[in-house]
């Protein structure tokens, strides 16, 4: 029986990692940091079969004794400070995880099981302001944002620790993936959320910041299947997993609404831009500049071709079925939640 390390377990894809891991008969360790209140996040449905450490990235001792106590054959690293509005808040403790946390983490690995294999989660943030489209692996970076720049840290250092000390250690280049599991922070689940509660009643309209932003989304579950795959191979490498697909945050907006019986148009543009409910007049969306990013990420689109050669992985989920998803997930929590 293998043995596989989450850090970040309890965030959307280390739920669908443990998820995939457990089915495949592993012993699962994850990661948690200590407070006041115990939550389990997105495997509490898991809380029993999960073997749960208290540890910390920004803490080396920590790592050291994660790893001697659950002697992992796989370390999957998804722990971060992941919601790049925040990074600009927070752009010191933001290093502090994404970035140096990255080395901590591999040193830990290094000096207790140097032969376990290591997956560290980069992101299609990295290539920001984007020098070539689509994005694939030997795309220059141009990271916009305190978190993009300490996650192109993390990937660098993974490269480094494979080829300074022969360490099986792999990145995923992962461009955006949701899920019904996604934090209400992030734009997708705002507006699913926000779809729903106008839908029943409970909210009149949503606030959305730049409507032309363009990226390629796909499922978490599908993703996490990729990492998985990585680790199995007979050599590392690193991966773009992505669906060759853009879509702008209009376009989401557009499907949810759809999604839930909503069929909407759009009205002026900039920042007087609404979206109207067809059938009422009813204005749903407002563009608010608030939630303009100080520099913008305009457009990801990422060619997974070298995954799907490689590693045999194809995304199965479809970014309609991945929009309905997360609406239908919404309307029965909302519904739910006004019920009580």
């Amino acid at each position: 029986m293998k043995h596989a390390l989450i850090t970040g377990v309890t965030g959307q894809d280390g739920s669908y990692l443990s998820e995939l891991l457990l089915e495949k008969g592993y012993e699962v360790y994850g990661l948690m940091r200590r407070k006041s209140v115990v939550d389990y996040g997105n495997v509490n449905h898991l809380r029993d079969r999960i073997h749960f450490i208290y540890a910390d990235m920004t803490d080396v001792v920590s790592l050291i004794k994660a790893i001697q106590i659950s002697q992992a054959d796989e370390v999957y690293n998804l722990a971060a400070q992941s919601f790049v509005a925040t990074s600009w808040d927070t752009p010191l403790s933001t290093a502090d995880i994404d970035a140096l946390g990255v080395t901590n983490l591999l040193e830990a690995i290094r000096t207790v099981k140097p032969e376990a294999r290591f997956y560290q989660a980069s992101t299609s943030e990295m290539f920001g302001l984007v020098q070539e489209i689509p994005q694939k692996e030997t795309t220059p970076f141009y990271p916009r944002s305190p978190y993009s720049v300490a996650k192109l840290y993390g990937h660098w250092i993974t490269k480094n620790y494979r080829e300074s000390y022969g360490m099986f250690a792999c990145s995923g280049i992962l461009f955006n993936h949701e899920s019904e599991r996604r934090g209400k922070e992030f734009v997708t689940r705002k507006i699913t959320d926000a779809v729903a509660r106008i839908k029943l009643g409970a909210q009149a309209c949503v606030e959305l910041g730049n409507m032309d932003a363009k990226r390629d989304w796909g499922h978490s579950s599908d993703y996490v299947k990729a990492m998985w795959l990585m680790l199995q191979q007979d050599a590392p490498d690193d991966f773009v997993v992505a669906t060759n697909e853009t879509r702008t945050v209009r376009d989401f907006v557009r499907a949810a609404f759809a999604a839930a019986g909503m069929p909407v148009e759009y009205r002026g543009s900039g920042p007087e831009e609404t979206a109207v409910e067809t059938a009422t007049g009813k204005t749903v969306v407002k563009v608010n500049p608030q939630f303009f990013r100080p520099a913008e990420v305009e457009l990801l689109l990422g060619d997974p071709s070298k995954a799907e050669a490689a590693l045999g992985w194809k995304r199965e989920i479809s970014f309609d079925e991945l929009v309905s998803r997360m609406v239908k997930n919404d309307l029965r929590l909302v519904a739910a939640e006004l019920a009580q």
